[in-house]
């Protein structure tokens, strides 16, 4: 099997059905069929413009970027705890550009689904057949009380890989040892669901390292979080007596930020004063998918279930973080699966074609420690009209594994990265 086949395969796998659309790997110039303009260069985006030129090299397929490159939010955990070097986490798009995808660095400040084009920033006008929209999230600054983006350079969000990923991690290495670290995290739905308690576990690692006197106090706005067993058995056997999990019922729901003395109040009242304070805030759809009136009352996109398509505009279709797309997660491994599934709707619908039934994996691994990891694995398909997981088709890493079984999880996961990020980027 030649390179491009085997890697056309592996990477198909997590979407069945679709190899019977595949036209062979695209490395000539911008085709000459449809145009496809794709938002959004992330795990998503990405991933859509990558297919969309395997399934069909006579489409002429443009990626719009705000950043010349990627910083990836998987594995920026490692980085907050200074285990990870930031720019091991960046991504560009001179792969994208090899297969025949025009890659343009601008702004999108408009979607006009009538007229079908998307406006940029210089005002730019690019017409569409069919638009890919992978807007990701934004931070819903004042959902939270006293939290703002001038909050977020005292409390740091760090939700969006890049310079707050920097600053939470200098604050860690600037507190004193026996100082208090305090990580609000918020009420669902928000973007990588096990990620807040991951980063708990690497930040107690880096406390358990280099200061050992401090403590890890998570106010939560829920009373149950993924994986939550393995995580709360992990903590036991790794960092025994430092780490204070408040959930929701038991006043763990921050309800106002003072940054300047970096304190949280609860929802009853108990003030929490904090060396270093991490506030991941409320978050929404990314604010194009809002303007665009893509979405519903709740922040996030409404999609069919089958395609991806925007339920208000059929020619968009919406991937990744940005969509209303329960049981599934918001996730990395979520928005790759979710790519390949709409890009062969949308070369399907493009041929007139019914789109192929689709069929979706998530695999989400955690890092308690640089050589412990644990797992959930989901499989989804469309049931009665609507996302539904297969049962007995997922499951969780087993309880009271070995020392030698979590540490192979924690090589998984490094290889879960290097494949998934190859997948989309080279």
């Amino acid at each position: 099997m030649s390179r491009c086949d085997r890697r056309s395969f592996l990477a198909l796998a997590g979407a069945a059905g679709l190899s019977a659309l595949a036209g062979g790997c695209a490395t000539g110039p911008e085709g000459n069929g449809p145009r496809v303009v794709v938002v959004g260069g992330g795990f998503g985006g990405a991933t859509a413009a990558h297919y969309l030129r395997r399934f069909d090299p006579d489409l002429r397929v443009t990626l719009v970027e705000r950043q010349s490159s990627v910083l990836t939010c998987p594995f920026s955990n490692l980085v907050v705890a200074g285990l990870r070097d930031l720019e091991q986490n960046r991504f560009g798009f001179d792969g994208l550009r090899a297969r025949g995808i025009e890659v343009i660095q601008a702004e999108v400040v408009a979607i006009d689904p009538a007229a079908r084009r998307v406006v940029l920033e210089g005002g730019e006008r690019l017409p569409y057949d069919r638009l890919v929209l992978s807007p990701g999230i934004d931070l819903k600054w004042g959902a939270l009380p006293g939290y703002d983006p001038a909050a977020a350079e005292l409390a740091p969000h760090a939700w969006k890989a890049g310079p707050q990923t920097l600053l939470l991690r200098r604050q860690l290495e600037a507190l004193e040892d026996g100082g208090v670290v305090v990580l609000s995290i918020p009420a669902n739905p928000y973007r990588c669901p096990p990620g807040p308690y991951e980063r708990a576990s690497l930040i107690a690692h880096y406390l358990k390292t280099h200061k050992p006197r401090s403590k890890l106090l998570l106010l939560d706005g829920k009373d149950s979080f993924s994986k939550q067993g393995l995580f709360q058995e992990g903590w036991d056997a790794l960092y025994p007596g430092l780490i204070e999990w408040v959930p929701a019922g038991k006043d763990g729901k921050v309800a106002r930020v003072e940054a300047a003395s970096l304190t949280v109040e609860t929802e009853f009242g108990t003030r929490h004063r904090a060396g270093v304070l991490n506030v991941i805030p409320p978050q929404s759809a990314g604010r194009i998918a809002i303007e665009a009136g893509l979405t519903d009352a709740s922040g996030w996109v409404p999609v069919v279930p089958n395609t991806f398509q925007s339920v208000k505009a059929a020619e968009i279709y919406v991937i990744g973080d940005a969509t209303i797309a329960n049981p599934q997660p918001k996730s990395a491994f979520t928005a790759n699966a979710q790519a390949k599934v709409a890009a062969a709707a949308l070369v399907a619908s493009l041929r007139g074609e019914q789109p192929p039934e689709p069929l979706w994996m998530n695999t989400c691994y955690s890092l308690l420690a640089p050589n412990w990891g644990i797992t959930v694995a989901g499989v989804y398909r469309v049931i009665d009209g609507r996302l539904a997981e297969v049962p007995g088709a997922g499951g969780v890493s087993p309880k009271a594994a070995p020392a030698q079984f979590r540490a192979l999880e924690a090589g998984y996961a490094a290889s879960w990265y290097a494949n998934i990020t190859q997948d989309v980027w080279a």
